[in-house]
């Protein structure tokens, strides 16, 4: 999808329109990440493991602070976000799973 630069906004309306956009396609990604999360407990379970991996949690948590640190984000925040989205990750699979 094509969209306008922040500097190309030449109202808030415009501006907010954007950030509208931008914001379903994050619900988007998210979906399509929890798609991967229903499909990780059948993978888990052929392969006996339980729902929270915690070296796993931290590779990813370290992933995402780089990430952030590459694109000039508060690498902190972003942390905060992902350790929330793993823990809601986590809780999902541990409805069919063993914790942990």
């Amino acid at each position: 999808m094509s969209r306008k630069a922040p500097l190309d906004c030449v109202s808030m309306a415009d501006l907010r329109a954007e950030i509208d956009s931008l914001d379903r396609e994050l619900v988007g990604l998210l979906a399509e990440r929890a798609d991967y999360i229903d499909r990780a407990v059948t993978l888990k379970q052929q392969e006996n493991l339980h729902a929270r991996i915690t070296p796993r949690v931290e590779q990813v948590v370290g992933n995402v602070r780089a990430a952030a640190a590459t694109k000039k984000l508060d690498a902190d925040l972003i942390e905060k976000l992902w350790r929330d989205l793993i823990e809601w990750s986590i809780a999902r699979e541990a409805k069919h799973l063993p914790e942990g």
